[in-house]
């Protein structure tokens, strides 16, 4: 039982019926109901796969048969393992992020671990939308002309635009994000989006040398942020200039994994945090937040000497991600009815070149 680090492309999944029945009798019911209520293809599959990842892990590394496995979320939104484990199994902390075409997983057996991914993509939906929030199970609609504080401190802004486009994480972060994609232009969303970083953050962002690679930087930074959060499980009413990255190297090669990049809070260095950076393509940034877990005993508190020989991310195929799947369900053909009624994705309104 080690490192994990875990990546399926589902953005390319084209899955068969035979594929997608299968894939929802291997989760619970309750996820299968919500995964089925996506208004779009990408976002269930996305869903989906990053339930998977959680159920191989736990399967494969902790040895809990698949239809054993029982996952809960905390008040925050994070999903944890609810079964009993015992001995150094207690420490295991994984956590699963999907944006983009991949849904990612990292897990650690001594460390907090938190995990972000994020595509950089041109911010090109039109104004003049509606929002759709979510509380509970149910949705509502509210136009985009009120208060944006009154919709985030009720409900999870889940999507936007007239098409419906979900955002991944519960989080105000997010939220503010999916409404400031409806800038039309890079400078007017990074305007938007002042007061999520630093200034020392935004001249290293707007430093890049044209506006595709301030927009990539941007969403370098913001993946570090969400990991970070992810990792201690905070939400809603985190002021995200407490947190101030100083990035390095400055370009990351594809498939190479950095730790040099380093976390100030509250303007003081964090020594206990390690950041892993790694690009899985030209447009996928990943970022690993891992911290020492409180209560957790350790002769040298140091927590590099906890860390992984960082581990590299490994592709799976579907056939991975089901290889150990006991059904938890039966099997429920109008699940793949559903699934095909879905559109892939929002028809763009604006296309923008690079």
């Amino acid at each position: 039982m080690g490192s994990v680090r875990w990546a399926f492309p589902c953005g390319a999944w084209r899955p068969r019926r035979r594929q997608w029945l299968l894939a929802a009798q291997l989760v619970q019911p309750e996820e299968k109901e919500r995964i089925g209520q996506f208004v779009f293809a990408r976002d269930a599959k996305a869903a989906l796969a990053g339930r998977l990842l959680m159920r191989k892990l736990i399967s494969e590394e902790l040895c809990i048969p698949w239809n054993e496995v029982h996952l809960q979320r905390t008040s925050k939104g994070k999903p944890f393992l609810a079964n009993n484990l015992l001995g150094s199994n207690s420490n295991y902390n994984f956590n699963v992020s999907h944006q983009g075409d991949y849904a990612v997983l990292a897990a650690e057996p001594e460390l907090q671990v938190g995990i972000d991914i994020m595509k950089t993509d041109l911010p090109d939906i039109e104004v003049n939308t509606v929002v759709m929030v979510e509380k509970e199970d149910s949705l509502f609609s509210k136009s985009i002309k009120e208060p944006i504080k009154e919709i985030v401190s009720i409900w999870r802004i889940v999507s936007i635009h007239i098409f419906i486009i979900p955002t991944k994480e519960n989080r105000l972060f997010s939220a503010i994000v999916s409404l400031a994609t409806c800038s039309s232009s890079i400078p007017n969303f990074f305007h938007i989006m002042k007061r999520q970083f630093t200034e020392t953050e935004w001249d290293v962002i707007k430093s890049m040398s044209n506006e595709w690679m301030q927009l990539d930087m941007f969403y370098r930074h913001w993946a570090l942020k969400e990991s970070f959060l992810k990792a201690v499980g905070v939400g809603i009413g985190f002021n995200l200039q407490r947190i101030e990255f100083n990035v390095s190297p400055l370009q990351l090669e594809i498939g190479k994994v950095y730790k040099e990049t380093k976390m100030l809070l509250d303007g003081e260095k964090e020594e206990e945090w390690t950041f892993e950076e790694t690009r899985l393509d030209d447009h996928h940034h990943v970022a690993v937040a891992l911290g020492k877990q409180e209560g957790f005993v350790q002769k040298d508190s140091d927590v590099h000497s906890m860390e992984p020989n960082q581990p590299q991310f490994t592709v799976l195929t579907f056939e991975d991600l089901v290889a150990s799947g006991i059904p938890v369900t039966p099997e429920d053909s109008a699940y793949w009815d559903n699934f095909c009624s879905k559109q892939e994705g929002p028809v763009k309104q604006s296309s923008h070149s690079r």
